[in-house]
């Protein structure tokens, strides 16, 4: 039974489907692949025909997309090539602005490709990073950091920055007047002097706290000066001053001892009226216009026309209501370790020649006689 079945499939025609109809059926291709593709055949019926299918068309690079991802990348590189060679002004010339707008219509057009949209996005991304005012504005940033102006200084401008002195300030000022030397040890004896008196007075003990500041002034041409500008240790009081008639007290010692030290009386700079500040400046400064309510008294005497300033100040955290400025305190007291309040002494110079560079002073001073 089972040879029976099985020779219906493998002899004779019963029960093979129909043969197609004379010149096949309708519609009946196929496209062609493997072998019989690539050689060209058709089957050997030619009931059913072979047709080759057109190779997909390669896609190539587009020349403005192209173009515009080489001229941003381009004119990045010149961009930052300046700003490294110091010459922010030119960054900022009309050439440079000139070019930036070429490379943007050339961007601009490649976006509008189909081929080049996304070369010129990338470009454009370029372009939106390193401009005439992002490198611009870095280049002035690093020239503002290390003074690095040379790029488009003229031979006059780099002479004057060199001026040993001060613009607008008589260079024999320098010579005529006192000595860093001389100022710093003044100072020193005005301070042990006005400290004696007050411990004398109100049994002041003080604490010494930070160090000698000594650094160059600026010449007024972009460059630095042989003169300095000094600040002192400072003395802070262990005991804090709350009273209004107990400060006046103070004050008043401090003058006294000042007077006789051969400087001028102190000037009280957070009295209403005295400077011509409104109330409110003197509310932001002081912590308020009555100095009664005063968080800070701060006084001043000088030498004039010598350089000395001797600065003294009174904190008071009583007079403190929001916490505002024992935040302050706190923060600075925690940097310079002085106590929070008290009574604190200062000396500032400004415009004073160290004697060591006395002689190398007058010498540069003859390349400027004009000055």
């Amino acid at each position: 039974m089972v040879d029976r079945q099985r020779s219906r499939y493998v002899g004779g025609a019963e029960g093979a489907p129909p043969l197609p109809p004379p010149g096949g059926y309708h519609g009946a291709r196929r496209t062609t692949a493997g072998l019989d593709a690539e050689a060209g055949l058709s089957s050997a019926s030619g009931d059913v025909t072979y047709t080759a299918t057109e190779p997909a068309e390669k896609r190539t690079v587009n020349a403005l997309g192209l173009a515009a991802i080489i001229a941003a990348v381009l004119f990045a590189l010149v961009m930052l090539l300046m700003m490294g060679a110091g010459v922010t002004d030119a960054v900022y010339g009309a050439s440079m602005m000139v070019v930036q707008f070429v490379v943007l219509g050339v961007v601009i057009a490649a976006l509008f490709t189909a081929r080049g949209r996304v070369l010129g996005a990338i470009a454009l991304a370029v372009t939106l990073v390193f401009n005439v005012a992002t490198v611009g504005a870095m280049g002035a940033l690093r020239s503002a950091a290390t003074h690095a102006y040379d790029g488009t200084k003229s031979e006059q401008q780099k002479h004057e920055e060199a001026y040993p002195g001060i613009k607008g300030v008589p260079a024999k000022d320098a010579l005529d007047g006192p000595s860093l030397e001389d100022v710093q040890s003044q100072g020193d004896q005005v301070m042990a002097a006005v400290r004696k008196r007050l411990t004398q007075e109100f049994g002041f003990t003080w604490v010494h706290t930070g160090a000698v500041d000594v650094s160059p002034e600026r010449n007024g041409y972009g460059g630095e000066s042989m003169l300095q500008k000094y600040t002192s240790t400072v003395w802070t009081t262990e005991q804090p001053v709350h009273e209004l008639r107990r400060k006046r007290q103070v004050m008043r010692v401090i003058d006294q001892v000042l007077v006789e030290s051969g400087l001028s009386e102190l000037y009280p700079l957070n009295e209403p009226g005295v400077l011509g500040i409104s109330d409110d400046m003197l509310d932001k400064l002081y912590g308020s216009d009555d100095p009664a309510r005063q968080h800070t008294w701060e006084y001043y005497s000088d030498t004039y026309p010598e350089p000395l300033r001797f600065y003294a100040y009174v904190y008071d955290l009583s007079n403190d209501p929001t916490g505002e400025f024992r935040t302050q305190r706190e923060a600075f007291s925690d940097q310079s370790g002085e106590p929070l309040e008290g009574v604190q002494l200062v000396v500032f110079a400004r415009q004073v020649l160290p004697e060591k560079d006395r002689a190398a002073y007058e010498q540069k001073l003859k390349d400027y006689p004009g000055f």
